[in-house]
């Protein structure tokens, strides 16, 4: 069974950091394209970052050069560091696992989400 589980979401000052981790089970994890998705109330799920296999990374313009993602492939993990926290930031984040692309049906195993609230 493919588990994946995030974990350090929560409430930040805007300006703040946070830090965002993923564990995947059940995959061979260095053979996916690792990804973050994020939700806000009333809107679409939306592309955030992702890295290949390879560690290369892309990422939504609006979060490039605010966020970093990486992945140690020996932990199964991937992660999202979150820096210049601005409040449109505030969603439901989301890990992927999948082959490739920007689009949610490009990934096939999905995280339960985790909430990120930036106070202005």
């Amino acid at each position: 069974q493919v588990r994946l589980v995030e974990s350090g979401g929560g409430l930040v000052q805007a300006g703040g950091s946070l830090r965002l981790s993923c564990v995947v089970s059940g995959r061979t994890f260095n053979r996916d394209v690792m990804a973050w998705f994020r939700q806000a109330p009333g809107k679409e799920r939306e592309f955030v970052a992702a890295i290949s296999q390879n560690y290369a990374a892309y990422y939504k313009s609006s979060v490039q050069g605010r966020f970093s993602i990486s992945r140690d492939n020996g932990e199964n993990s991937v992660y999202l560091r979150m820096n210049s926290l601005k409040p449109e930031d505030t969603a439901v984040y989301y890990c992927a696992a999948g082959t490739t692309g920007t689009r949610t049906s490009q990934y096939d195993y999905w995280g339960q989400g985790i909430q990120v609230t930036v106070s202005s």
